[in-house]
């Protein structure tokens, strides 16, 4: 991440130095501050097959369009930083209609100094439920803020809302505990030190593991009795999981999936599938501790 973090002190060097430019000249913006950290994030800014700008859709132009395989992957939306895109909720709704309109579902808005990557649409949520990260180049460490942007380099977006999610489950699990009264240092070395185990999510398991616990993330991490060591074992772990949140017909449902999951022979790729659809269905995060 040397030339993410190189183009960030660019960008910061270049808003203290020219705030004025910047806060009337939108192109300017553009060329100098938000071309600068995608060019940084792997993106070939100037090739049409990867960067569009001004690409059509229903409601307007957007600025840019990333491209992946041929198709829209994300809209990108440019302020001045004269706009104050963290309180002003228009241009981030600008961005979601681009997005919906389109079937695009991600869209980044971005004044230069403040990123803001959404989730452009899921039912049931609201606008600022679907925020998945927010930048202020500006205002925070500088640490922070490429970590995070790093998330829309041309060779991470496709795990962008992944990504986000494993970033928030870290940040409420080492608040929960520094409010616990556990150090910060303690947590950093308890991170940082090896023990002979991981975890590590099910999207990125092979097949041939031999899982010693299992967690879900649903509000907060939670620990799972596993009936056995397997990647069967998580499975019957997780339905017995959801069939104790659930209630009536749903919960009847589940208990009959368990009793079929727990009665037949499930291959090890069978198991992953069907616990990668529960994640999405269910909205949950799975991990197992190897």
């Amino acid at each position: 991440m040397e030339d993410l973090l190189v183009a960030v002190k660019r960008v910061r060097e270049r808003i203290r130095s020219h705030r004025k430019l910047y806060e009337k000249n939108e192109e300017a913006v553009k060329q100098h501050l938000i071309g600068e950290i995608f060019q940084a994030l792997g993106w070939d800014w100037n090739n049409p097959e990867e960067v569009r700008p001004e690409e059509r859709t229903e409601d307007g132009r957007a600025d840019y369009a990333l491209i992946l395989n041929g198709l829209v992957f994300a809209y990108v939306e440019a302020k001045n930083l004269g706009v104050n895109i963290l309180k002003r909720d228009e241009p981030l709704r600008q961005l979601a209609r681009y997005c919906f309109n389109s079937g695009v579902r991600y869209g980044i808005l971005t004044n230069g100094a403040v990123w803001i990557a959404i989730k452009a649409f899921e039912e049931g949520s609201s606008l600022r439920d679907r925020v998945l990260f927010k930048v202020n180049i500006e205002n925070e460490p500088m640490e922070k803020s490429v970590l995070r942007l790093s998330f829309l380099s041309k060779e991470n977006i496709t795990e962008l809302e992944r990504l986000s999610s494993l970033l928030k489950a870290l940040e409420l699990s080492f608040s929960g505990l520094k409010r616990e009264g556990y150090s910060e240092d303690m947590l950093i070395s308890y991170l940082t030190s090896g023990d002979g185990s991981s975890t590590v999510p099910v999207g990125e398991l092979r097949g041939d593991e031999t899982p010693k616990a299992a967690y879900v993330y649903d509000g907060g991490w939670k620990l799972l009795p596993l009936p056995e060591k397997s990647l069967k074992g998580v499975l019957l772990a997780v339905l017995l999981y959801l069939e104790g949140r659930s209630k009536g017909y749903g919960r009847d449902e589940i208990r009959k999936a368990y009793e079929h999951v727990r009665r037949i022979s499930l291959s090890p790729e069978q198991t992953l599938e069907v616990l990668k659809k529960l994640e999405e269905e269910e909205k949950l995060r799975i991990s197992v501790e190897l």
